[in-house]
Formats: C-alpha cells, sequence, structure tokens
C-alpha cells in the first residue's frame, strides 16, 4: 500500500509545468487557454479562456481539439480528473491522431484513479504518434506498469524516460529505487 501511495506521488509529480500542452497561435481566447495550460498554473480566467473559445469562437478543427485538450490539463490540476478525462476523450473523438490527448489521459487517469492498466495503452499509443513529451509517456507508463506489479516493463520504461531526458530527475529517482540482480 506504502508503495503504491508513493508512485501515485510521483505520478502526481509528472503533471508539472506543463503536461504536454497543444498550442494554438494567435490572440484568441483559444490561445490564451493554451498559454493558461502551458503556464503550469491553474486560474479561473483560463479556464474562462477554454470555455469561451470553445462556446464562442470559430475555431478550426486543430484549435478546437487543442483546446479540449489544454483545457482538460487545466482540470486535471485542479483535481478534476473525471472532467479532464471527458475533456480528453472529446479530442481523442474529434481527432484520434492527437497524442497529447493520449499522453494527458493516461497521466490523469494515473492521478485520479486506480485503473492503472487502462493507462499502459493511453501511454503507448501517445509514444506511439510521437507524442511532443516522450518522457513523460515513458515515465507515465513506467509507473502504471509497477503500479500492476511488472517491474521489468517499469524499469525499461523509467530508463528510457531517463535517456530522454537525462537532466530531468523523476526518472532517477524511480530509477534509484531498484536493485538489479543477476540470475544465476
Amino acid at each position: 500500500m506504502l508503495k503504491k501511495l508513493l508512485l501515485t506521488a510521483a505520478a502526481l509529480a509528472v503533471a508539472g509545468p506543463a503536461i504536454a500542452a497543444v498550442q494554438v497561435i494567435g490572440n484568441s481566447s483559444a490561445s490564451m487557454c493554451f498559454e493558461a495550460a502551458d503556464s503550469g498554473s491553474v486560474s479561473a480566467m483560463g479556464m474562462r479562456y477554454c470555455d469561451e473559445a470553445l462556446d464562442i469562437e470559430a475555431l478550426t478543427q486543430h484549435d478546437r481539439v487543442a483546446t479540449f485538450v489544454n483545457r482538460g490539463i487545466l482540470k486535471m490540476r485542479k483535481g478534476d480528473f473525471d472532467e479532464a478525462i471527458a475533456d480528453f476523450d472529446t479530442a481523442i473523438g474529434e481527432n484520434p491522431k492527437q497524442a497529447e490527448a493520449y499522453l494527458n489521459k493516461g497521466v490523469a487517469m494515473l492521478r485520479g484513479s486506480t485503473a492503472y492498466a487502462q493507462a499502459v495503452p493511453l501511454f503507448t499509443t501517445a509514444i506511439e504518434m510521437d507524442t511532443s513529451r516522450p518522457e513523460i509517456a515513458y515515465l507515465g507508463r513506467g509507473m502504471a506498469h509497477e503500479l500492476n506489479g511488472d517491474i521489468k516493463a517499469a524499469y525499461f520504461d523509467y530508463k528510457k524516460a531517463q535517456s530522454i531526458a537525462p537532466e530531468w530527475k523523476e526518472p532517477a529517482m524511480e530509477l534509484a529505487r531498484f536493485k538489479i540482480v543477476r540470475a544465476n
């Protein structure tokens, strides 16, 4: 139980400044929503920008999907995991090739539920679709594997996250808990 609590705490660290916000360019509410998601903070104003963009603005499909992802990130940071997952699901429904929606949904599932096995294919899909933050996908998938008892797969995902982002301390912290023992 303590191990699961520690890993869940580590999963919270995955949601650092910007999980994987999707950029929207311009001076619109959608671009302000992106900036709020990318900033690492949560504000009522950021949520308002996202809602306004989705409710009022004539968005391209890319910007609409991006805004659902970005609003989901803000909801996740507030601890509204079910609502965040709903936004990520909407983004995936509108564009099944949006890698960041899968990545962020995987993080939300790690943080907000005990359905760790369901997070693994989400992280895998994000990796296969060339997410902009593969190190987060590998770390998240490693955590999901470990929580599901697949220690070997977890170790290799943590190693991959570390190789992608050697300056990022979270993968090294996870790997420090492992002891490699060679079988005779």
